[in-house]
């Protein structure tokens, strides 16, 4: 155990504060800037509320529940979000064009790492009627305010940097498994975008019999691709297969990939975006399908909902992002991990 005062898990003491009040104060102006920045660009501030029916449908997303009572004290189950999305979502069914909104999230077996904590800052955009590739541009532009708010021109972690000034480097999901793992990715897909596992299991060590493609998929992108994207400059990575879509659209110009995209500045992930789904038949099954998995790994599932659902009915074509707002003030003012860059952090956060 360890004791206290001895290291961040007692964020409060003076001389611990007074070492990190430099990185909360260069939050609160990397905060303004972005702000200012959709301000300028009538994007509507929202704000979403924490509790929900159901916290997010991705298999590994894990949400932490509660009990509303009534006045009773009859109760139902409720959950604290993973995401803003569906509620911002609705936002756009009602009619909203562009909205952003910077929403604490709460992930539950996420604490203990570095770049990863129980409660976080999420900054979610959305635009509407405009194409998933805009979400490029206004994601170079956070990088560049982000440091200009700092005074620096590259971003910083365990060593690694990155030159916000240098434009972007666009690559395919397919590109960077060709370049960096040697794989053509693309032909472990049929059609439709389903995964042939056992021809990307050809080029995997230490395969397991229950191992999906997904599973192989994203052990690969971790292990032999993640470490080389973002290194010098920012990389956005994009078309993602069929299977890992999520929320996202199939692309037109090939069903085997969906216009989905995660931007990587010194390997960390800080931003995944998409070109919004809005066919609610298609996305109910992913859910199923997702919580049918959830069900065998984790035994546990999440209800749908089907509100949301509803929603995407009314919700016109729209892209969003979302960015992790504490990775990039880390990244910009080159603290250690995430529990540096919060106000009041919770002990279980710190690694």
């Amino acid at each position: 155990m360890r004791q206290a005062g001895s290291d961040m898990s007692v964020w409060w003491k003076r001389a611990t504060h007074a070492d990190r009040r430099p990185l909360l104060l260069a939050r609160g102006r990397i905060k303004a800037a972005l702000t200012g920045w959709f301000v300028e660009r009538a994007f509507q501030e929202v704000e979403t509320g924490a509790l929900c029916q159901s916290p997010g449908n991705e298999t590994h997303l894990h949400a932490f529940a509660a009990m509303a009572l009534d006045g009773s004290g009859a109760g139902r189950q409720v959950y604290l979000h993973t995401s803003p999305e569906f509620a911002m979502k609705k936002l756009l069914a009602a009619g909203e064009e562009r909205i952003f909104t910077f929403a604490n999230v709460y992930r539950n077996r996420e604490q203990g790492s570095p770049l990863h904590a129980a409660e976080f800052t999420m900054l979610e955009w959305y635009r509407a009627r405009q194409p998933y590739q805009t979400l490029f541009e206004d994601v170079a532009a956070f990088l560049r305010l982000a440091t200009q708010m700092t005074g620096a021109q590259h971003l910083r972690w365990r060593g690694r940097t990155c030159d916000v000034s240098l434009p972007l480097e666009h690559l395919t999901v397919a590109e960077a498994f060709a370049r960096y793992a040697k794989i053509d990715l693309l032909s472990t897909l049929d059609e439709h975008g389903a995964g042939d596992r056992d021809l990307l299991a050809a080029h995997c060590q230490n395969v397991k019999a229950d191992d999906r493609w997904s599973d192989l998929f994203s052990r690969l992108l971790v292990e032999r691709v993640e470490p080389h994207l973002g290194v010098a400059r920012a990389c956005v990575l994009y078309e993602y297969p069929m299977a890992e879509a999520a929320l996202a659209r199939a692309c037109a110009h090939d069903r085997r990939v969906a216009e989905r995209f995660e931007l990587y500045a010194c390997g960390v992930e800080l931003a995944n975006g998409f070109g919004e789904l809005t066919d609610a038949t298609e996305q109910r099954a992913r859910f199923i399908a997702d919580m049918d998995l959830k069900q065998r790994l984790y035994g546990e599932r999440y209800p749908l909902d089907e509100d949301f659902l509803a929603a995407l009915c009314e919700m016109p074509q729209a892209c969003g992002c979302a960015l992790g707002f504490d990775r990039l003030v880390m990244l910009a003012t080159g603290a250690a991990r995430i529990s540096d860059v919060r106000w009041t952090p919770w002990v279980g956060d710190h690694a």
